[in-house]
């Protein structure tokens, strides 16, 4: 009878009310399971140089306690789950052969994560110990800017980490969102249908990376399946090849685990907002483990017709047949379906004076649609004192978007100028990066070696139209009293129109030696070669073009270090970009001629570890950009590489916990990228297009009570220029998010989040004079998160 009565309440109705009445119900029943883990004791064992001690040994060990036992290990890393039945005091010992021994005591006794960065000194030296309990927003080390494990206080570069639980905090969904905090970096526009960061005055579409491998192809990437997002400036050719001139973003994603996870969170809010992110990690015996991400979104906007619907499934398999070997094979569908929405237009120097929520064009025939397919399979393998690590990446992207936009408004104010086009793109990625690392010690001096193969290969099939309206003109006026117009749009090429097929391979090799002279100073040394072959043939014209770039890409860098949590450190790096630009589009008959464009980086900076968990930073830099075209003085028909860009900057950033309930992460940028020689569209002297002179963001996190906490957010955005010509401005403007947390059990966690607290009215970013996006208005969400 009751089975009878049960069913229908739970597995009864619509499929949403059987979704939420199933959740619910696990929820409850999670939330009075008895046997739940009470603490996780997580860390990190390494040497004095950073780099990650495999296959130390690590112990609990607890009075009248069976000991627990463990191992590190590729990265050093080590995890133990402790459940009620567990609780009290523990000796935490960490032992390696030709290290000496290292102990704490650790106490088990509330529902927590705690994290230690473990030092082991050489026998016979001092014994450098670090040890940190979880820091908040502050994260001690990477391996992505050299490629080893680094503490980033080592590193001799200005590094943003932007953790997971910052990017839950604030309940970030896009990388707009993750830049907002990321001094030195803006989001512009993007055409509406992709991530366009501007990166110290050096904007790029293609300088995205996902686990240090390339992911160039222009869409909205999503954060529902990742454990960090890097923010590495300055140019980064010696790891990342070519490009990232200003810097890069790269996205590490989650990997499965050995220790059971199940989350499920839920989120609606203002304007039809509705999302729900799981994540499930299962071991499936003591050398395998299964983790299963998946996210669906479904939302509109504060904007006219403004709607989004995306999906993600991303499952990994990690694999650990001995402590010597580690496999990692992951997958992820991702899809992205929206509006693409251009903005407002200008008038007279400034944003158009209208209503934030009008639209501008077609809504039914500005759509964009993103399918990409990402395969991957990581293998790390321990050779005695090598480590060897093998990664390969196939990426699958399906792009497509059309638009109607806004131009120019007219002089007497009343009408405003419409065209369209529609872009199609596909590629298909296919890239191995082969590197081989060790320490050793040579005398008194210590090395972290770094030998490494990069090989890939790109092709990429692009197809754009021009829309004519009514079958006859490519823009149309319409009334600024009705700018959404349906006019027939018939869409077909152009005499300039892309219709290109285009293959590009790589070949790349770079060494690397972190060098500890002594305990008061290092040196990072590392020189890439790239090949980088570019052949393209215009369908439409049937003229093949190609060209082929051998590049060397040198880095160099000191940090010395007055005191352990002090450093003060130079960097020299070089990047290149080929003639043809960050997505090929660009090459033609003149410019396969040219060489490319280089950026040359200077950065001084130092960074201060204080307490129990905060670290401070500071950077000055001054970047060159040489080779960009410009008119040929004595013929204006032909391009040479007279053109180039210098930009200034200086950032502060702070991040981690200031108490034990405040924690914080924020920074300020000051900013003066200028053309330095004339270019086709500027003059010299002109301010680079959406780079502000000052900038600056904080966030804080405050837990009021022990299930209480509450966030305040401040951003600040200066002054800028829409784009290179200097004509349009786009003011400055301070907004305010917040947010509150309450636990209502250890599993079950209550989240409001308010973007946009005063609801102010601002222009956020653009993509020309005339494509000016207004900032969001004030949006609250809910969120309640599951653990179970």
């Amino acid at each position: 009878m009751a089975k009878n009565t049960l069913f229908p309440l739970v597995f009864g109705g619509s499929f949403w009310q059987v979704a939420i009445k199933r959740f619910l119900l696990m929820s409850i029943l999670a939330t009075l399971r008895a046997e739940s883990p009470l603490d996780t004791i997580n860390g990190r064992v390494q040497d004095e140089s950073g780099a990650a001690l495999v296959n130390a040994a690590v112990r609990l060990a607890g009075k009248d306690k069976k000991p627990v036992l463990s191992r590190s290990g590729l990265a050093g890393e080590f995890t133990f789950q402790l459940d009620h039945s567990q609780a009290g005091e523990y000796e935490l010992v960490v032992q390696a052969q030709g290290f000496q021994a290292y102990s704490r005591r650790v106490q088990v006794l509330e529902a927590r994560e705690q994290h230690f960065e473990i030092t082991l000194a050489v026998e016979g030296s001092i014994l450098s110990i670090t040890v940190t309990e979880t820091a908040g927003y502050r994260t001690l080390a990477t391996s992505t800017a050299t490629k080893t494990a680094t503490p980033i206080l080592n590193l001799p570069q200005s590094i943003t980490l932007i953790n997971a639980e910052q990017i839950r905090d604030q309940a970030m969904m896009s990388m707009a969102d993750v830049v907002r905090y990321v001094p030195g970096i803006t989001m512009a526009q993007g055409e509406g249908h992709r991530d366009a960061p501007i990166i110290r005055g050096n904007a790029t579409t293609a300088d995205f990376f996902v686990n240090g491998v390339r992911d160039d192809v222009q869409y909205f990437r999503e954060l529902y399946n990742l454990d960090s997002v890097e923010a590495l400036k300055g140019p980064n050719a010696m790891v990342f090849g070519r490009g990232g001139g200003g810097g890069v973003l790269n996205r590490v994603t989650k990997e499965a685990v050995f220790s059971p996870i199940r989350e499920v969170s839920v989120q609606g809010g203002s304007f039809g907002n509705k999302r729900v992110m799981a994540d499930f990690d299962q071991p499936l015996n003591s050398w395998a483990a299964l983790r299963l991400n998946t996210m669906f979104e479904d939302t509109g906007s504060f904007r006219q017709y403004g709607e989004l619907r995306r999906y993600g499934v991303s499952p990994t398999l990690t694999l650990r047949p001995s402590q010597a070997t580690k496999v990692r094979i992951s997958y992820e569908r991702f899809h992205d379906g929206r509006l693409v929405d251009r903005g407002i237009p200008s008038y007279r120097g400034l944003p158009l004076e209208v209503d934030r929520r009008q639209y501008f064009g077609n809504p039914e025939l500005s759509r964009a649609r993103a399918d990409v397919n990402l395969g991957s399979v990581i293998v790390e393998q321990q050779l005695g004192a090598w480590n060897l690590r093998n990664q390969t990446l196939f990426g699958a992207y399906d792009k497509f978007y059309g638009n109607v936009l806004p131009e120019a408004v007219n002089a007497a104010r009343t009408q405003v100028r419409l065209s369209a086009y529609s872009d199609a793109t596909n590629r298909n990625n296919f890239f191995n990066q082969t590197d081989l690392s060790r320490g050793l010690k040579t005398g008194g001096i210590r090395h972290t070696l770094l030998a490494g193969v990069e090989l890939g290969r790109q092709l990429t099939n692009n197809f754009r139209n021009t829309g004519y309206f009514n079958n006859t003109a490519t823009t149309i006026n319409v009334p600024l009293e009705n700018t959404v117009n349906f006019s027939p749009v018939s869409f077909r090429q152009s005499a300039s129109d892309a219709d290109n097929r285009i293959r590009a391979r790589l070949g790349a090799t770079y060494v690397q030696d972190q060098i500890e002279l002594s305990r008061f100073v290092q040196v990072v040394a590392g020189v890439r070669f790239d090949r980088f072959d570019l052949n393209a043939f215009n369908r439409r014209t049937n003229l093949p073009l190609g060209r082929v770039d051998n590049i060397f890409s040198p880095r160099l860098g000191l940090v010395i270090k007055p005191v352990r949590s002090v450093s003060l450190y130079g960097n020299y790096s070089v990047s290149f970009l080929p003639s043809a630009g960050d997505q090929f589009g660009s090459l033609n008959v003149t410019n396969q001629t040219l060489k490319p464009e280089k950026f040359r980086n200077v950065e001084v900076g130092a960074k201060w570890d204080l307490g129990r968990g905060l670290s401070l930073g500071s950077a000055y830099y001054w970047l060159d950009r040489t080779n960009t075209s410009a008119p040929d003085p004595q013929n204006a028909a032909i391009l040479v590489q007279t053109g180039s860009q210098r930009s200034k900057g200086l950032e502060l950033s702070l991040n981690g916990r200031i108490t034990r309930i405040w924690s914080m992460a924020g920074g300020y940028a000051w900013q003066d990228a200028r053309i330095s020689s004339r270019t086709v569209a500027a003059a010299l002297g002109a301010n680079v297009a959406q780079v502000p002179r000052n900038s600056a963001s904080v966030w804080n996190h405050f837990r009021i009570l022990p299930r209480l906490g509450a966030g305040l957010g401040l951003i600040h955005q200066g002054e800028m220029f829409a784009a290179i010509d200097n004509s349009v401005r786009i003011p400055r403007f301070t907004r305010a998010d917040a947010a509150l947390f309450y636990s209502l059990s250890e599993r079950l966690r209550l989240q409001v989040n308010v973007e946009n607290l005063t609801d102010r009215s601002y222009i956020v970013n653009g993509h020309n004079n005339n494509n000016l996006t207004p900032g969001m208005a004030r949006a609250v969400r809910v969120g309640l998160t599951a653990r179970f």
